[in-house]
């Protein structure tokens, strides 16, 4: 755990323009290219589709929890164990999204889970069962396994993505 919540934000936000820095290394007119590289996610929509859902369902999990129920997670009718089925249903749901509207909604999503982050203090974060619904561990874990760690992910993801992109002549 970083030592304060101004640098868990700073890394948080850092890791966010850094993808949008690599999104936007490509031009316009070729970001939409869907491009052959391995696994699910094959272009830029893909991937900030997937963010997003993926905060979508960590503001489920705390508005659930903080309301005092004990949210379904990671989702409704799946299991941790399934990961892959959420993420290939996830992919699924989102192929007729516009990349326009996929940068639309994950920076919206973004600035609403930091929001949540703000909303809290150092302690509260990284206090362990501080919260029921969190069981054994702390926000911490449920805010960076939505934000830095997933845009990790996602960075080295549309990384690849990019210089796919970049050797193609279209």
């Amino acid at each position: 755990m970083t030592n304060s919540k101004e640098l868990f934000l700073t890394t948080i936000q850092e890791s966010f323009e850094q993808l949008f820095t690599i999104i936007e290394s490509v031009s316009t007119r070729k970001r939409k290219l869907t491009v052959d590289v391995e696994a699910r996610d094959k272009n830029f929509r893909d991937v900030l589709m997937h963010l997003y859902e993926w905060h979508a369902m960590l503001e489920r999990w705390y508005n659930e929890g903080m309301n005092g129920d004990t949210p379904t997670m990671p989702a409704p009718g799946y299991q941790w164990r399934t990961l892959d089925k959420l993420n290939n249903q996830i992919w699924a749901n989102y192929q007729d999204e516009s990349l326009t509207n996929a940068i639309k909604k994950v920076k919206l999503s973004h600035q609403r889970v930091i929001q949540l982050i703000e909303s809290h203090t150092y302690d509260e974060i990284i206090t362990k069962k501080q919260y029921k619904w969190t069981k054994t561990s702390n926000l911490y874990s449920y805010f960076a396994a939505n934000t830095v760690d997933h845009y990790k992910w996602a960075i080295k993801k549309c990384t690849v993505i990019a210089k796919k992109i970049h050797e193609l002549d279209v």
